[in-house]
């Protein structure tokens, strides 16, 4: 499944509106730490079907950031029928990435 960029007009629609789980990395593009989980994203999107994944780029969309307390980056979030249901800071391995959405 492809990598959904979302911004603060389509968050509602492709987040929280979404049906089943969807992982959102708030990340930038200035971010070391964000470009090397942007792979692991990648790669975990490409095998993963049942759980959309999302990024936002927290300096295009600062409102989201504030509202969901991303205070730094990388920081993932896992939705589930529109609620947070789990959230990771930092850079992570894929493994544990697979881990935080239940596989």
């Amino acid at each position: 499944m492809a990598v959904v960029h979302v911004t603060g007009d389509t968050f509602e629609q492709e987040v929280l509106k979404a049906e089943g789980k969807v992982l959102v990395d708030f990340w930038a593009g200035w971010c070391g730490p964000c470009q090397m989980l942007g792979t692991v994203i990648e790669e975990v999107a490409a095998e993963v079907d049942d759980v959309k994944i999302c990024k936002v780029d927290v300096d295009q969309c600062m409102d989201l950031a504030r509202q969901y307390k991303v205070v730094s980056i990388p920081m993932l979030v896992v939705f589930e029928n529109g609620e947070v249901t789990g959230k990771q800071l930092g850079l992570i391995s894929k493994e544990e990435v697979l881990h935080l959405i239940g596989k």
